[in-house]
């Protein structure tokens, strides 16, 4: 029964094995049910995990995902579940545990990348900023023998590798091995071109294998900047 005057809303609130019965307000929605499931089990809701809230179907005698829009209007049975995936969040980067991607940085997109001048400029104190800092420093270039090598502006003392490639995504073989010689790597550094392709993809394979992939954005760019906006969001 919905309550006389949009009262309190008796729902049971579970979470793993635990079952707790409380209320919230007539016509709370999905952000009120979360605050209460924190309430209730906040000490032992792992925030960086993701979750789903489903709501009790008498229909299928089963929970379902919350429908969209759904508000609370009678007494109800709603149930957090985590999901298998585990969120990586964005935390300060430490020396010991970052390293830097440069990302195709080449003498024949300097006519052709928007800022490119700007970009490079960004990059130069980026990798002085590692080799200050003791980072190690993985460069690619792609298909060098028709798109030149890395921009002489770039110094590339002591990086760790300087490989060509021919596929978008800077994570190829040597890499993960270089990676998995680093003990503790949990942040990559990510910046070159373009936004919207070597860049995105290294960054969505990087996040796949759970690391935390921070994008410099004014090192970073493409031909064309609604490529390039939409690369970043």
């Amino acid at each position: 029964c919905s309550p006389a005057g949009g009262g309190p809303v008796p729902v049971l609130f579970c979470f793993s094995v635990f079952a707790r019965p409380s209320s919230v307000p007539h016509g709370a929605g999905y952000e009120l049910l979360i605050q209460k499931f924190l309430s209730l089990y906040g000490d032992q809701i792992d925030i960086h995990r993701k979750f789903v809230v489903q709501l009790f179907s008498e229909e299928w005698s089963q929970y379902v995902d919350l429908p969209k829009g759904f508000l609370v209007s009678e007494r109800c049975k709603v149930r957090l579940v985590p999901l298998q995936i585990q969120m990586t969040t964005l935390g300060n980067l430490t020396p010991s545990s970052t390293v830097f991607f440069c990302c195709d940085m080449q003498e024949r997109f300097r006519p052709a990348i928007k800022y490119f001048g700007d970009i490079i400029s960004v990059g130069q104190r980026l990798l002085q900023g590692a080799r200050l800092l003791g980072i190690p420093v993985i460069v690619t270039e792609q298909y060098p023998k028709g798109l030149g090598s890395t921009v002489q502006e770039i110094d590339l003392t002591g990086a760790k590798l300087v490989l060509p490639k021919t596929k978008f995504s800077m994570v190829l073989p040597e890499v993960e091995a270089a990676l998995a010689e680093i003990p503790g790597v949990r942040s990559i550094v990510l910046f070159g071109v373009e936004t919207h392709v070597c860049i995105q993809q290294t960054a969505l394979e990087l996040v796949g294998r759970g690391l935390e992939v921070h994008i410099v954005a004014d090192a970073t760019s493409s031909r064309s900047m609604m490529d390039r906006m939409f690369a970043l969001e």
